[in-house]
């Protein structure tokens, strides 16, 4: 029997960067890319390489290409920091998992490096098919937190609990990270929004500008734990906007919704230095009309647009620039009963 698991990515619409701060946050899990994994039962632990971790390169700019985009280790470091965190969860619940052993196999074509989630997609999806094969069901709130510390403690790659909240819920969350939920229990409040009251969004990326989430988020983070005052404004500020967006979204008010998601990327450019080619990407996108925010940490941005005429207006003047853009359709909210997705 062949256990199969999917996740896919994330764009955070609003709220974005606070999730880390005690702040409030939108996103968005999204059809058109996923990560997939295969585990089957096996002799001994095996795990099978992807495409992200050859070693045979046609030539030297290949292997200089391919580590700026999937980094030195492609995806097995994620691989064998889920299963070791997945068993320091079952030990510390009391689980006792039986002896069988399993061949894994994984895939994604989540683009790499734009902020769209790729890495926690993987590694969520990685959790599911543990939680399958074992017979262990963890609760959603616990899984985003599992996925976290896979990539905070494990691989001490810096990251907040947004991308791995929304893709183990899935469809389009609300999420309270209030100081007084993170600091009592150790995970916020999450709320599944009506995905018939999201306005028409786009995602659109440039796989040119890839960096990793860890570039954007140190410097930010020092001068918060430091008490900078207009950092800690901003994370309240991104709060607000949510909240905001929310409010607007139940009632149908595309204006304010567009006015929201542009003062979320606006703040931001206005604390650290967002890059040229973000900055352009935005200023593109809002030249036809569009509203533009990044959708993580930079590479992808995500906004609303007005009908077929607006989607095709941005891609015409998103093309010469060589940016790639699909309409934003959510995926089903995964309930908790659910809280596996994974297909024998």
């Amino acid at each position: 029997m062949i256990i199969r698991s999917t996740s896919y990515p994330r764009a955070g619409l609003i709220g974005n960067p606070s999730d880390g701060y005690f702040g409030k946050t939108i996103s968005a899990c999204f059809k058109g890319f996923q990560a997939s994994i295969e585990l089957w039962e096996s002799p001994t632990i095996e795990l099978l390489p992807s495409r992200r971790d050859h070693s045979v390169f046609s030539s030297i700019e290949g292997l200089h290409e391919d580590v700026r985009l999937h980094g030195y280790y492609g995806g097995f470091r994620l691989l064998k920091a889920t299963i070791k965190a997945f068993v320091d969860y079952c030990l510390r619940h009391g689980i006792q998992l039986d002896a069988r052993n399993f061949t894994l196999r994984y895939s994604s074509d989540i683009p790499s490096r734009v902020g769209l989630a790729g890495s926690s997609a993987i590694i969520t999806a990685c959790a599911r098919a543990l939680m399958a094969f074992y017979g262990v069901s963890i609760p959603r709130h616990l899984l985003a937190n599992l996925v976290l510390s896979v990539e905070n403690n494990e691989l001490g790659i810096p990251s907040g609990l947004q991308d791995r909240v929304a893709q183990a819920y899935q469809g389009v969350v609300f999420m309270d990270f209030s100081r007084k939920w993170m600091e009592t229990r150790g995970y916020g409040e999450y709320t599944h929004l009506d995905v018939t009251q999201i306005p028409s969004l786009y995602v659109a990326y440039q796989e040119e500008l890839s960096e990793g989430t860890e570039v954007f988020h140190n410097d930010l983070r020092a001068r918060w734990a430091a008490g900078e005052p207009e950092v800690v404004h901003a994370m309240e500020f991104w709060a607000d906007l949510s909240v905001g967006f929310r409010d607007a979204m139940s009632k149908g008010d595309r204006a304010t919704m567009h006015k929201l998601l542009n003062a979320n990327f606006d703040k931001r450019a206005s604390l650290y230095d967002v890059g040229e080619g973000n900055r352009d990407m935005v200023a593109t996108a809002r030249s036809v009309g569009a509203s533009a925010n990044f959708a993580g940490s930079g590479g992808a941005i995500s906004g609303i647009y007005d009908g077929e005429d607006g989607f095709a207006k941005l891609e015409k003047v998103f093309a010469p620039k060589n940016i790639r853009i699909l309409r934003l359709e959510p995926t089903e909210p995964l309930r908790e009963k659910n809280a596996f997705p994974s297909v024998p």
